[in-house]
């Protein structure tokens, strides 16, 4: 008996750790910068600015930020422009 209350115990612990590793990787905990940090981060050779606007919306935009790369905006494609750059690249999506 002791040892299934210590096996439930511990797969609880782990599904906590699991599940508050998830939460912290949700969209709306991204870091945010200002218009301003951005910036003064322009020029960086470790800088990658992603727009990832649906596609109407940015050809419609009067404004795009130079040098900016275009992503496609849903999560399941993430992998197929992020994986193009290096680990070590800073990225900033809009």
């Amino acid at each position: 008996m002791k040892r299934s209350i210590s096996t439930v115990f511990k797969l609880s612990v782990v599904l906590t750790l699991v599940a508050a590793c998830s939460l912290s990787a949700l969209p709306g905990n991204a870091p945010r910068i200002t218009k301003e940090e951005l910036k003064s981060m322009l020029g960086d050779p470790n800088l990658v600015i992603v727009d990832v606007r649906r596609g109407i919306d940015w050809k419609d935009s009067e404004y795009k930020i130079k040098g900016a790369v275009r992503g496609n905006p849903d999560p399941s494609k993430v992998e197929s422009w992020a994986g193009s750059y290096g680990r070590d690249k800073t990225f900033v999506v809009y």
